[in-house]
């Protein structure tokens, strides 16, 4: 692939971040901060300190202007790393097309980058976790993305040298099975944290958790569908040009 191709890739790859961005934006906001002010609220309720400043930034700037920012930007870098890949992948992971191997992307990096760490690690809202070990937290679930993705690439190169010698299927099952095995592992050794409060609402956790779970599937949804029909018409013109003149040619 010649550096055109490569360049022109990256740019639908972002540009189709930017689109996926705008819609998980709408399923955040919608979704997410509701949940997020109850979640405030609850914590100003229990909180016994009455003295703090004023806030630096108000929360409904945090609501729209930071959480808008926030969420394009992501959807744009995102968006240009994961062209970067497809340019790689492309006929390398398999006899899949562009709108195929986009999609794979999109369903690996949704897999691997958000929902392994978010088994292990899940979001919280205010009022939950423990201010003293928001570092180590932090870094745990980077740690784990970092994981996730490594073994995943593992599993893909090791299905691959297994496949002449398994075939395909088994050498699929044996890949997905070390994968799951090696993950497994790590949430057994690496450390939990249970730091709910007894008073914080189950059903409010939950409802945060899966609304963030649903801006990620958002974003990498429409990622795959966006990217993969911008591909498509950006490396297959030729096949679309002829149809005209063929159908010229009969008539």
């Amino acid at each position: 692939m010649n550096s055109i191709s490569v360049r022109a890739l990256l740019v639908r790859g972002m540009l189709a971040g930017l689109i996926a961005g705008a819609l998980a934006l709408a399923v955040a906001y919608f979704l997410g901060e509701s949940r997020v002010d109850a979640a405030i609220a609850l914590e100003e309720a229990h909180s016994h300190d009455h003295g703090g400043g004023e806030e630096l930034v108000s929360r409904t700037m945090q609501a729209t202007g930071g959480l808008a920012t926030g969420v394009l930007v992501f959807g744009v870098a995102v968006g240009g790393i994961a062209a970067l890949v497809f340019c790689y992948a492309l006929g390398r992971i398999g006899d899949f097309g562009p709108r195929a191997t986009a999609a794979l992307i999109a369903g690996a990096a949704l897999l691997t980058v958000y929902v392994v760490p978010f088994l292990k690690y899940p979001a919280n809202p205010p009022a939950v976790g423990n201010p003293d070990t928001i570092g180590k937290r932090t870094t745990l679930f980077f740690l784990m993305v970092a994981l996730s993705v490594l073994l995943a690439v593992a599993a893909v190169i090791i299905g691959k040298r297994l496949a002449p010698r398994l075939g395909n299927w088994n050498a699929t099952v044996v890949a997905v099975a070390g994968f799951v095995l090696l993950i497994g592992l790590s949430y057994a050794f690496l450390p939990s944290f249970d730091e709910v409060g007894k008073d914080f609402p189950a059903t409010l956790l939950w409802e945060f958790r899966l609304s963030t779970l649903a801006v990620q599937a958002t974003l990498w949804t429409v990622f795959g569908v966006v990217f993969g029909y911008l591909t498509e018409r950006l490396l297959t013109p030729v096949a679309r040009a002829a149809t005209p003149r063929t159908a010229g040619a009969v008539s």
